[in-house]
C-alpha cells in the first residue's frame, strides 16, 4: 500500500517472485471511468473507489490463497474492504518522502496517474494504525533490498 510512485508494484513483483505466489496488480482492476479520472487529472472519491475496491477484495478471495496485491489502500476505510477478503490481509505500506516522490513521478512515463495528483493522495492517506495487521517499509535502496526489510519487518511483526 502507499500513495502513487512508492514502488508498490515493483515491489510486489519481487515478492511475489521471492515467495513463490501469484500477483494481482490492483490497478488493472480500476474501472475504465476510473483511469479516464485520473487521466483528466480528477482525483477519485470514495464513490468511484467503492467498486474497485470490492473488486480487489473479490480478487483476494477467489485467488485461493496466499496472494501479493498491489493496492493504494489510502485509508482505513478502504482497508477495512480489503480486510474482508478470505484469509488473513496483511499490509505493507511503503514510505518515501514527498520529495521523493515528485520526483518519480515527474520521470515516469505510461501511467495513468498523473503527478498534480500526489498532493491529493498525500491528503487522503491515513497510516497503518497499530491495531491494523500491517509494517510499515521505508523505502530505501534497490528494490531487492526493500523486499528483505519488507519480509524482515513481517517476521519481526509476528514474532
Amino acid at each position: 500500500m502507499g500513495v502513487s510512485g512508492t514502488g508498490k508494484s515493483t515491489t510486489a513483483l519481487l515478492l511475489a517472485q521471492r515467495l513463490g505466489w501469484p500477483m494481482i496488480e490492483g490497478d488493472d482492476l480500476h474501472p475504465p471511468a476510473n483511469v479516464e479520472a485520473m487521466r483528466a487529472g480528477r482525483a477519485l472519491t470514495d464513490a468511484d473507489r467503492g467498486p474497485w475496491l470490492r473488486a480487489i477484495r473479490d480478487a483476494m478471495s477467489a485467488a485461493g490463497g496466499s496472494t501479493v496485491v498491489t493496492c493504494s489502500s489510502l485509508r482505513r476505510s478502504y482497508r477495512d474492504v480489503l480486510r474482508t477478503a478470505t484469509g488473513r490481509v496483511r499490509f505493507v505500506h511503503l514510505v518515501v518522502p514527498p520529495e521523493e516522490l515528485q520526483r518519480r513521478l515527474m520521470a515516469r512515463t505510461g501511467h495513468f496517474m498523473p503527478a498534480t495528483l500526489l498532493a491529493s493522495q498525500l491528503a487522503t492517506l491515513e497510516p497503518l494504525g497499530p491495531d491494523e495487521d500491517g509494517v510499515d517499509v521505508p523505502v530505501a535502496g534497490p528494490p531487492d533490498a526493500i523486499v528483505d526489510e519488507t519480509l524482515r519487518l513481517l517476521r519481526t511483526a509476528d514474532a
